[in-house]
């Protein structure tokens, strides 16, 4: 997936927004909260990075598909060995779990502001 995609796969979930940080790094939040990241520091070292659940997690780091974020491992966000390691498709689904996620740990207040209740 390029980046490009990255970003408009990101930015159709409900609510999403982008800001800059951290070396001209794309990160993609909810609420004030991030649930993916691509670009500036992320593409020395590798892929895009986004939360996942604990199951994706052990899956994708298993199947050499991805490795702990720098980070943020401890949180469960992975980082993809490179931007083609999952099919485009696939990764869509992961960024749609990465959001949702994140929103259900938004409060019920956040959610409905946002209309994601």
């Amino acid at each position: 997936m390029t980046p490009r995609t990255f970003e408009t796969r990101c930015l159709r979930l409900p609510a999403a927004t982008k800001v800059v940080q951290w070396e001209g790094t794309s990160v993609f939040k909810v609420g004030g909260k991030m649930f993916a990241l691509s670009g500036g520091f992320t593409a020395g070292s590798g892929g895009y990075l986004f939360k996942v659940s604990n199951i994706a997690y052990a899956m994708l780091i298993e199947h050499g598909l991805a490795r702990p974020a720098p980070y943020l491992a401890r949180a469960k966000w992975v980082q993809l060995v490179s931007n083609n390691a999952l099919p485009d498709a696939e990764l869509t689904a992961y960024l749609a779990q990465a959001h949702a996620l994140i929103v259900t740990k938004l409060t019920r207040k956040a959610r409905k502001e946002l209309r994601l209740d």
